[in-house]
């Protein structure tokens, strides 16, 4: 079901958008979870050191993947939002047709080339072969995930945020069954884990484009959208890449400290896994805002109402900060517990005690990640990727930093102070960004009296 975002109350507007979301990505962190928590009861501490040590790895490629449908969908929802319904269908085929051949050439590049990669990390011996086996498996599926995101992200920019959270959904549930079926019945370990992962994947993506063939009507496309042309295709590559350079500049920061962490052992790695599958969850309502912001921005921009956006980033920081009062002291109290879950073996308490003092160092430093996710996606939604792309520098610079400046003399303590350095960095760069941007625009695009805020 689409939804204008360009009228009523901005808060009301962008909660009601955001709460599917949150749930679709409390789903989505519930079956990344599954493959962790199973992985770590039923086959290791070592298979699990093996699955932690590609997270960051898996966020460079496919953190690159999210962040190239997100840009792809932002032209959608301004033509959307404008009402221009042929440009947005000859922006969604040609996303789509960019979209395959990014997948294709991305799954050649990266599965030949992870052996490599794995071993420039540093990544301990004991955890090498779990490693390949389950990220080379996660890389093979590149497309399936491509189709989920892409179609997806499409849906959202004009407004529809349930019909996403439906399939992914099934995929979740689907994901902890096949998890549990490969692993404990047919014995295949990290691999199961990782197939489970990429099937339950490609079917929420598979689900999504029957929906989209059936049911959105304004979504198909006809033979000549087929055939974009050189406007619209420079519009999507320059928001699309971008903001997934962003994201992949962002990972190579979290490779760095990854490789710091591997140099402390693979008791430390799972430690530090535990602590970011338990910090995933509790900040996802963050992430799911910075997704609503896009898709509210994009689409007022394209309505011409620069007025509105600025009442949505108001309401935006407002809600994200509040929520953050209640991750911060929920990371505190639950910490240990839900570190305790993914974790067991010899030495299980001082992990689980690493974890939780992950968690706490990172929860006290959430209200920045918060502004941090606000600010770029709205201003991402606005047109302006480099600037985005550019605080993704600033996090890689903050992480590089850390990994060789204190890592040494501060150990684990700087692990934990990593991503705060990395978010604060970031947002230095976006606040200046907002302030010199908005002005112009609202200048370009006044309010209009005659039509109300709201």
């Amino acid at each position: 079901m689409v939804k204008d975002m360009t009228r009523g109350n901005p808060l009301r507007v962008i909660l009601l958008f955001c709460g599917p979301l949150v749930l679709g990505n409390l789903f989505q962190q519930l079956y990344n979870m599954a493959d962790t928590l199973i992985v770590g009861r039923f086959v290791g501490v070592t298979a699990l050191a093996g699955v932690g040590s590609t997270g960051s790895l898996s966020f460079l490629v496919l953190g690159f993947v999210t962040g190239v449908c997100s840009g792809f969908s932002i032209p959608v929802a301004q033509h959307f939002g404008a009402g221009d319904y042929r440009r947005m269908r000859r922006s969604a085929a040609g996303a789509v047709l960019l979209s395959a051949g990014i997948a294709l050439f991305l799954t050649t590049v990266t599965v030949l080339s992870t052996p490599a990669i794995l071993t420039l990390m540093d990544t301990p011996a004991d955890i090498f072969s779990d490693a390949y086996l389950y990220i080379v498996i996660i890389f093979g599926g590149i497309p399936a995930t491509m189709l989920y995101n892409l179609l997806s992200g499409i849906l959202r920019a004009l407004g529809d945020s349930r019909t996403p959270l439906f399939f992914l959904t099934a995929a979740a549930l689907l994901n902890i069954v096949l998890d549990l079926v490969f692993i404990l019945c047919f014995g295949m370990g990290v691999a199961g884990a990782a197939w489970a992962t990429v099937l339950s994947q490609g079917i929420s993506g598979l689900l999504c484009l029957l929906y989209i063939a059936r049911r959105v009507p304004l979504l198909r496309p006809e033979r000549e959208d087929w055939r974009p042309g050189a406007p619209e295709l420079r519009q999507l590559l320059f928001m699309g890449l971008p903001m997934a350079l962003q994201f992949s500049i962002t990972a190579v920061g979290t490779i760095i400290i990854q490789a710091a962490v591997n140099a402390l052992g693979s008791g430390v790695v799972a430690a530090v896994t535990a602590g970011n599958k338990v910090q995933n969850l509790l900040v996802s309502p963050l992430d799911t805002m910075g997704i609503t912001m896009a898709t509210y921005c994009g689409q007022n921009l394209g309505a011409e109402r620069i007025d509105r956006v600025r009442a949505g980033l108001r309401a935006g920081l407002g809600a994200s900060l509040l929520y953050c009062l209640f991750a911060t002291g929920a990371s505190v109290a639950l910490g240990a517990p839900l570190s305790r879950l993914f974790l067991t073996g010899e030495g299980v308490e001082e992990m689980v005690a690493l974890s939780a003092r992950f968690l706490a160092v990172n929860s006290f430093f959430f209200p920045t990640l918060g502004l941090l996710l606000v600010l770029r996606n709205s201003i991402q939604g606005l047109g302006f990727g480099m600037p985005a792309m550019a605080a993704g520098v600033f996090e890689l610079a903050a992480r590089w930093a850390v990994a060789f400046c204190l890592v040494e003399p501060l150990q684990y303590l700087a692990v934990c102070l990593a991503n705060p350095a990395a978010w604060i960095a970031a947002d230095l760069l976006l606040i200046w960004v907002y302030f010199r941007e908005l002005p112009g625009l609202l200048r370009r695009y006044p309010p209009n009296p005659e039509i109300p805020l709201y």
